[in-house]
C-alpha cells in the first residue's frame, strides 16, 4: 500500500540555548539521526526547565500580589481572595494564610490535598512558615506525589506578621513534555486511531514504513479513503450523485470554493485518483494532514518619522519579561516600539489549535474567531500551541503580568483548524485561511506544515494572497533542506529559527525558500489555564515575523502584502554566510529597521487605480487561466504513482 504522510511538525527547530556558539551552520547538515534525536531531547529538557521556572516565578508573584492586596482586610476577605486566586490558578491546590504566633494548622486554609501529597508537603510547609517568620521567601525543591510534581512556596508580608503559603501542582510540565514529544517529532506520528492514515516519501511517492521518529523527515500523511478534486467544469448535482454511487461514498461530499472532498467506503486514495481521471479535472490529490510545526500612546499611522534621538529603549513592566524574554531585545523590538506599537485596524489571524479565550494576558487582545473543527464551538485552544503563538504576537504589554507580546494593539483572530491532537486536514486549514481572509485578517500566521505540495491548500493560499493578506509560515524542524508547505509556496513568507547566539537553531529546516530567520529557542509565552511555558520551534519563530508584519502594516497601511514582505527581507540583519543564504534567508529580522523603513515608504496602494474588487477579479482570472498547469501536474503525479 502506498503512503503519504505528515511529517512536518510545526513546533520545530531549535539550536540549544546552551550550545557553544557555532560559526558554521553546515555542521547541522551532517548530524546523524541519533545526534539529532539527542539534541531534540536536550532542547525539550531546557524547555521543561524554563517552564518550571516560569511557573515558580508566576506563582510567587501571584501570592505576593494577593498578600499585599488583602493583608489589612478581614479573615473573610482573605479567604475569599485565596479562593479567587485558586479559581484563576487551579494548579495552586492548597493555600494557607498564617500568622507568626499561630500554629500552621490554625491559619486560614483554602483547598485540599490528597493524603500522600499532604504527607510529603507537610515538612516543606513548616520550612516555609519558619522562613517567612524570619522575613524570607521560600521555595522548596520539587517533589513527586501521586505521579505528579509539586513544590511549596511561602511569601512574607512586609508590613504585618503574616505570610501566604502555597502547595503548587506543576501539571504544566507533563503538558509541555507531551506537547514537545509530538511537535519536535521525538515520537512517531500521533495518529492515536483518530485518523486512518498512510505514509509515503513526498519526493518519490515510494512506500515508507515509519517505525521511528527519525523516519518522519520527508514524509507526509493523508486520509486513506479520501481525495481532493478540483473540476475544470463544475459538475451538476446529477453528476455528483453519480460519482458518489461509483465510489460507494461513505459520507456526502464536502465543497470549499471550487474544490471537493470525496470519501469512499471501499476505494483507497490511489484507486480514487485513478477513477477521477475520466472526469474533466484540474487536479486530484490525497487529502493531506497538517500538524502543529500601557500608558504610552501609540504613534498614529502617517505620523512623521521620529528623529534619531526619539528612538529610545522601552522596557515593559510585565513580570516575566526581563528575566525570560531574551527574544524581543534580540531583534530590537524595544527600539521598534518607539516607531510603532501596532494598530487596532490591522487584525492578525492565527490559524492553529485555537487560543485560550480566557487567558488574562490575552483575552482583551482577542476578537471573534472561528472553530473549523467544530463550528458550533468557540475556537478555544485544547492543545496549547495556538495560545503560545498568540502570546508571542500579542500578549498584553505593560500590565505588570506575565509576558509581553510584540504588538501592543493589533487584534488577534483565533482560527482553530487543528484538533485536540494537534493535527488537522487540508480542508480544515484551507477553510481557516479563507475564513480569516474573508473576515478582515491583514496578516495570517501558520505555524503548521507538511512536506506534500497540496494544490487544495495552495488554492486557499493564493486566495488570501490575492486579497492582499501577508502570509507567514514556519519552515519545519527536521533539519532538512526538503521544502515544507505552506512555507515553501511563493506567496508565503518562510521563517527559520535561531537561538540566543544568533545561530541557526539546530533542527530548523533550511533551503532556498527561506525568507528570514527569527528567535525560536526556549521562547516564553502564554499557555492555557492562566499559565506560561517555554517552547522551542520554528512555530515559535514564525509569530515574531507575523507580529513584525502587523507593526509594518500598522505604521503604513498603504503597503501591499508583497511590499511588506520585501521590506522585511531588505531590513533583515545578515547572519551566516554573507548575503542571502539557505539557513537564514536574508537574515534575522530587525524590528526597528523594518518599522523605520516603513514609515515614509510610499506604498503601491496609495497610487494604484484598481479597486480591491477589481484586483480580486484579476487574480481569480489568473488562477482560472492556470488550470492547464494543474491538469498537467495531476497527470505527472499519477504517472509517478503508477511507475514501479
Amino acid at each position: 500500500m502506498w503512503k503519504y504522510a505528515l511529517a512536518f511538525v510545526m513546533v520545530l527547530a531549535f539550536g540549544v540555548l546552551l550550545f557553544p556558539r557555532s560559526e558554521d551552520p553546515l555542521k547541522f547538515e551532517t548530524l546523524s539521526a541519533a545526534a539529532e534525536m539527542q539534541s531534540k531531547k536536550n532542547i525539550m529538557q531546557q524547555d521543561l526547565q524554563v517552564t518550571g521556572e516560569l511557573c515558580r516565578s508566576q506563582c510567587n508573584l501571584e501570592l505576593d500580589r494577593m498578600l499585599h492586596l488583602k493583608e489589612k482586610e478581614s479573615a473573610e476577605a482573605k479567604l475569599t481572595g485565596m479562593q479567587q486566586l485558586q479559581a484563576e490558578h487551579p494548579h495552586m491546590e492548597k493555600l494557607i494564610w498564617t500568622q507568626h504566633s499561630q500554629p500552621l494548622e490554625s491559619g486560614l486554609h483554602s483547598g485540599s490535598l490528597g493524603e500522600s501529597v499532604q504527607t510529603q508537603a507537610q515538612a516543606e510547609l513548616q520550612k516555609a512558615k519558619t522562613n517567612t517568620e524570619q522575613g524570607k521567601s521560600y521555595q522548596s525543591a520539587p517533589f513527586e506525589a501521586n505521579g505528579s510534581t509539586y513544590f511549596v512556596l511561602g511569601v512574607p508580608s512586609e508590613v504585618t506578621d503574616e505570610a501566604l503559603l502555597g502547595v503548587v501542582k506543576q501539571s504544566i510540565l507533563q503538558q509541555v513534555e507531551n506537547h514537545q514529544l509530538n511537535n519536535l517529532r521525538i515520537v512517531t506520528y500521533p495518529s492515536d486511531n483518530r485518523y486512518k492514515i498512510e505514509s509515503v516519501d513526498s519526493r518519490t511517492l515510494q512506500d515508507v514504513k515509519v517505525d521511528h521518529p527519525e523516519q518522519n523527515e520527508g514524509t507526509s500523511h493523508y486520509h486513506v479513503n479520501q481525495v481532493v478534486v478540483r473540476f475544470n467544469t463544475q459538475p451538476s448535482e446529477a453528476e455528483l450523485s453519480q460519482i458518489e454511487t461509483d465510489i460507494q461514498a461513505s459520507k456526502p461530499y464536502r465543497k470549499l470554493g471550487y474544490t471537493y472532498i470525496f470519501e469512499s467506503k471501499q476505494m483507497e486514495a490511489k484507486q480514487l485518483m485513478n477513477y477521477f481521471q475520466k472526469w474533466n479535472i484540474a487536479y486530484v490529490e490525497p487529502h493531506f494532514l497538517y500538524m502543529t510545526n500601557s500608558t504610552v500612546t501609540q504613534n498614529p499611522a502617517g505620523n512623521p518619522q521620529p528623529a534619531a534621538s526619539d528612538y529610545t529603549l522601552l522596557t515593559p513592566n510585565d513580570s516575566l519579561y526581563q528575566r525570560y524574554q531574551w527574544n524581543l531585545p534580540a531583534i530590537d523590538t524595544e527600539l521598534g516600539w518607539a516607531v510603532s506599537k501596532g494598530s487596532k485596524d490591522v487584525p492578525v489571524a492565527i490559524v492553529d489549535t485555537g487560543v485560550d479565550l480566557n487567558h488574562p494576558d490575552l483575552k482583551d487582545q482577542l476578537i471573534s474567531g472561528y472553530n473549523v473543527v467544530n463550528s458550533e464551538m468557540s475556537p478555544m485552544d485544547d492543545v496549547g500551541h495556538g495560545t503560545h503563538v498568540a502570546g508571542v504576537i500579542g500578549a498584553i504589554v505593560n500590565n505588570r503580568l506575565g509576558v509581553a507580546g510584540m504588538s501592543w494593539y493589533n487584534p488577534i483572530i483565533p482560527v482553530k483548524v487543528l484538533d485536540q491532537s494537534g493535527a488537522g486536514s487540508t480542508y480544515a486549514v484551507a477553510q481557516g485561511i479563507i475564513w480569516a481572509t474573508d473576515h478582515g485578517a491583514k496578516v495570517i500566521n501558520m505555524s503548521l506544515g507538511n512536506y506534500a505540495d497540496a494544490n487544495f491548500l495552495h488554492d486557499a493560499i493564493r486566495y488570501a494572497y490575492d486579497h492582499d493578506v501577508v502570509l507567514i509560515a514556519a519552515s519545519g524542524n527536521d533539519n532538512t533542506e526538503q521544502p515544507g508547505y505552506p512555507a515553501a509556496y511563493p506567496e508565503v513568507f518562510a521563517v527559520a529559527a535561531t537561538d540566543a547566539n544568533r545561530n541557526k537553531a539546530s533542527f530548523s529546516n533550511y533551503g532556498n525558500y527561506i525568507d528570514v530567520a527569527a528567535p525560536g529557542v526556549n521562547i516564553a509565552s502564554t499557555y492555557p489555564h492562566n499559565q506560561y511555558a517555554a517552547l522551542s520551534g520554528t512555530s515559535m519563530a514564525s509569530p515574531h515575523v507575523t507580529a513584525l508584519a502587523a507593526l509594518i502594516r500598522s505604521v503604513n497601511p498603504a503597503l501591499t502584502n508583497k511590499e511588506v514582505m520585501q521590506l522585511m527581507r531588505d531590513t533583515a540583519s545578515d547572519a551566516g554566510p554573507a548575503g542571502k543564504d539557505k539557513y537564514y534567508g536574508y537574515g534575522i529580522i530587525d524590528v526597528v529597521a523594518a518599522v523605520k523603513s516603513a514609515v515614509n515608504k510610499k506604498g503601491a496602494l496609495a497610487t494604484e487605480k484598481t479597486t480591491p474588487t477589481e484586483r480580486s477579479a484579476q487574480s481569480q482570472t489568473g488562477v482560472i487561466s492556470g488550470l492547464d498547469y494543474w491538469t498537467s501536474w495531476a497527470q505527472r503525479l499519477l504517472e509517478r504513482m503508477q511507475s514501479p
